[in-house]
This record gives C-alpha cells, sequence and structure tokens, in this order.
C-alpha cells in the first residue's frame, strides 16, 4: 500500500515488483532488469494520466518480464543439462515458522513447477494466486478479458497443482532432514538414504554446461539413492559444507576455497519426504547467494 503524499510510488513498489519479477523469471539478475526498465517507463510516462499508479506499474513490470521469458525460452532451447532456477539466499527473519503457506511460492521446487506454464499462464497464476490481485487487475495486467485470465489461471492450477506443490515442512523437519541427509552422504549408505526419499524422488543438477553435472533428471528412490551416495559423496568428500537458507528452506552449500560451487535445496511431498533434490553448480547461477535478501510472505516482495 502506498502511503504519505511524498513517497514515491515506484520505490514503494519496488520491492513487490522485484519479487513478482524473481517469480516469473527464476533469475534475479533478470528480475532486476525487468524492475529496471519499468522504472524508465515510468519515468517518461505523464503521472497526472495515471488513474491507478500501483495497477499501471503491476502492468507494466509483467509486460517487461513476458519479453524477458520470450528470450529466455529461447536461450534454454541450447541450455546444457536440466535448468534450475538462480537460488536465493533468503532471511528467514526471527521466526521462520511464520505463514509457510505463503513462504513456498518462492520455494525452488514451486518455482520449477511454474516452468511448466505457457508465459501467460504463469504471469496469470502469479499474480492471482501468489500476490492475491483480483481479477480485473490480472486482466489488465495481460490485457485480456476477465474471463479468459480466470480459464488461465485454472489451467495453470491443473497442471502444477498436486498436494507437494503447497507442502512446506516446519523448520524442525528441514533441519531434521538435512542433517540425516548429510549423515547418510557421509556414510554413503543408500538405505539411510532410501529412507529419507519418496518412492517418486527426482534429483535435478543445473551446471549450465559450465561445470561437471549430471546431464539428465534421475527419477526413483534407488536410482537416486544409489547416485547420491556413490557420486555425492566422492565430489564432496572433505569439503566444506554450511547451512543456508534457500528460497525460504533450510538447504546447504558447499565452499570451494572459500567460493560457493554448489548449492542444494529439497522439495518434499505431503508426508515430509524428500521428493525433489535440486542441486545449482551453474557459476553464474551462484553469485547471487553472496547478496542475502529478505523476503515478506505476506506481500511477496523481495529486498536486497
Amino acid at each position: 500500500m502506498m502511503t504519505g503524499p511524498d513517497s514515491d510510488p515506484f520505490e514503494t513498489m519496488r520491492p513487490r515488483l522485484l519479487g513478482l519479477a524473481y517469480r516469473m523469471l527464476g533469475s534475479m539478475a533478470d528480475a532486476e532488469d525487468a524492475v529496471q526498465d519499468t522504472f524508465l517507463k515510468w519515468q517518461g510516462t505523464e503521472k497526472a494520466s495515471i488513474a491507478n499508479r500501483e495497477a499501471f506499474l503491476t502492468t507494466v513490470c509483467t509486460n517487461c518480464c513476458l519479453d524477458a521469458l520470450k528470450a529466455a525460452h529461447r536461450k534454454r532451447v541450447d541450455y546444457v543439462g536440466p535448468w534450475i532456477p538462480e537460488p536465493l539466499q533468503v532471511d528467514a527473519g526471527s521466526d521462520p515458522e511464520i505463514d509457510l503457506e505463503r513462504a513456498q511460492s518462492l520455494t525452488t521446487a514451486f518455482l520449477l513447477l511454474l516452468e511448466r506454464l505457457s508465459p501467460k499462464e504463469r504471469a496469470a497464476y502469479v499474480l492471482r494466486e501468489v500476490f492475491g490481485k483480483p481479477y480485473e487487475d490480472v486482466a489488465q495486467a495481460l490485457d485480456l478479458s476477465e474471463t479468459a485470465c480466470r480459464q488461465l489461471v485454472s489451467r495453470a492450477g491443473r497442471h502444477i497443482q498436486n498436494p507437494a506443490t503447497r507442502f512446506v515442512p516446519t523448520p524442525d523437519h528441514q533441519q531434521q532432514m538435512l542433517s540425516a541427509f548429510l549423515n547418510a552422504v557421509e556414510s554413503g549408505s543408500t538405505d539411510q538414504l532410501s529412507g529419507l526419499l519418496s518412492e517418486t524422488v527426482q534429483f535435478h543438477s543445473d551446471g549450465g554446461g559450465k561445470v561437471a553435472a549430471l546431464g539428465r533428471v534421475l527419477e526413483g528412490r534407488d536410482e537416486v539413492a544409489k547416485y547420491v551416495a556413490q557420486i555425492i559423496r566422492r565430489l564432496w568428500g572433505g569439503a566444506p559444507v554450511l547451512p543456508c537458507f534457500i528460497n525460504g528452506l533450510r538447504g546447504l552449500v558447499v565452499l570451494e576455497d572459500m567460493r560457493v560451487v554448489t548449492a542444494l535445496t529439497f522439495g518434499y511431498d505431503e508426508d515430509g519426504r524428500i521428493d525433489r533434490i535440486l542441486v545449482v553448480r551453474n557459476p553464474d547461477k551462484l553469485r547471487q547467494l553472496a547478496r542475502p535478501v529478505r523476503h515478506d510472505p505476506e506481500s511477496g516482495a523481495l529486498w536486497q
């Protein structure tokens, strides 16, 4: 909400625009570019002609993101191996258990599900279901009828809604699973690992063709447990491993010469078992981890 006669509407909205753009694009660098483009268009617009400045800025930013998604799609055709959204080190605040349901909209597993959607489905779904925009505003942002936007949101929901997409375990459970996972990796026990994983678990590893990473998505408890026990244990042997809040969940980073070379986070099923192991090794995507961000689950805003 914009308050105060002297407040700058754009600066007031900037954190929410950044939160919107990051969820749309899965990249903080691209999100910052979209917000900057929004600022430039705001600067070049006669303010007196804008009836609803918040709606105007949301519309401009959404369309900047849609343009960026078209360009990103062309790049990803040639992307080497699985693609994972850029991880963020998120300040958990004083009480990380607050509003876990809303916090799920920032998790890596959820952002990866959004990749299944068309750009307009993604925009409509994020605006409506994450940011709670009325359909009137969604329609204005996408230059569509409200009926068409309802259809987009409904179709998007069918594509990505399953029990796991809305499940974020308590911080205590996350910590228990992370500790158990590390113990299993250190011991090399596939039995220990299997006990943590869902039957349909997937292992995604994003190296972007720049560093060694698995070039395909592994699926199934036995195959994933065997790979983690045999390969990850060897790769991480002796390297410093530190806890880190990644996209709102407890994760970890692996260091080499004091540089982050790997970021890992999980997705969970309804029973609290690990159903996604998401490993980012592409160095271009790890730079942002040095700049923690603050997330407001209530508004979806991001502050750097």
